[in-house]
């Protein structure tokens, strides 16, 4: 008799996304927040530093477990159970916070590993057999997203001083930003999962969802959204299904290409100051 594994916040049924065993990557629920309080947002990275402690310390685990895991999937094709659990609480977690962070919700993240009624919800896909070849290659195979993530999640800081100004003043978040921001915690998200061996599944659609046929399943994070046909996707719904706007898209690709250009800048100020060092150096004598 085997011990269930505790989701986080939901596991995806069968079949939600693609077959049964598939290994989907798991889905980002979040309701759009109608207002931020303002207060919150001034002092928004003094109120983070508590979850930052905590997250920092079972982010320790996390990579530990995950090493422990890594072993057991390239022999059984599978992660043990437990690592399995612990591994989705520590990523839900840590999404909770990112999404407090990058102005997502107004609601302070709670320090638990599972938060049904907290705006911000994972649902991570049934357990699918892992490739052993995939395994073992699991952190060359994970390059392209990585560095996918690092220019979105870097530009995306170069750009948060603007975001945190509009939100500071606006007391909310705008609907393109809310979208465009989502996008980046999801694929984040995604990374990570696929980097935890949690799913076969490799990150996918950091530009949003493909809305489906007129009629279909509404987007359910958000208690005013109404059934929308493909011309009119909605512009303040949650994220799930995440639909993204063109200005979302615009800020999608202004954060790509920002992280781009502030990394290639960081290794050029780098190279620079670690050849100048390097230098040697030469003393000039006067003769009196």
């Amino acid at each position: 008799m085997t011990t269930p594994i505790p989701p986080s916040e939901g596991v995806l049924p069968p079949g939600a996304q693609g077959p049964p065993g598939s290994g989907a990557p798991p889905e980002l629920e979040i309701d759009f927040p109608l207002r931020q309080r303002r207060w919150t947002v001034l002092v928004r990275l003094f109120l983070l530093i508590p979850q930052m402690i905590v997250v920092a310390v079972l982010g320790v685990g996390a990579g530990v477990t995950g090493v422990i895991g890594w072993f057991a999937a390239l022999v059984t094709g599978r992660l043990p159970e437990w690592a399995e659990g612990f591994l989705r609480g520590y990523l839900a977690w840590y999404t909770r916070l990112a999404a407090y962070a990058l102005l997502l919700t107004d609601q302070y993240p709670p320090f638990a590993f599972t938060a049904p009624d907290y705006p911000v919800r994972v649902a991570f896909a049934p357990a699918a057999p892992l490739n052993p070849v995939a395994v073992l290659f699991r952190l060359i195979l994970a390059i392209p997203a990585a560095f996918v993530v690092t220019f979105v999640l870097y530009g995306w800081e170069l750009f948060g001083f603007f975001a945190w100004l509009t939100v500071l003043f606006v007391g909310r978040t705008p609907p393109a930003l809310f979208h465009a921001t989502a996008a980046v915690v999801r694929y984040n998200l995604r990374y990570q999962t696929y980097l935890f061996m949690l799913t076969p599944g490799y990150p996918n659609r950091l530009f949003g969802d493909q809305p489906g046929p007129a009629g279909a399943e509404p987007a359910r994070s958000h208690p005013d959204t109404t059934p929308h046909s493909t011309a009119t996707p909605p512009t303040t719904a949650g994220t799930r299904p995440l639909y993204i706007t063109g200005g979302a898209k615009v800020l999608l690709i202004v954060f790509i290409i920002l992280g781009v250009l502030g990394f290639a800048g960081r290794i050029i100020s780098n190279t620079v100051l670690t050849a100048n060092h390097q230098l040697p150096t030469t003393s000039y004598t006067t003769d009196h």
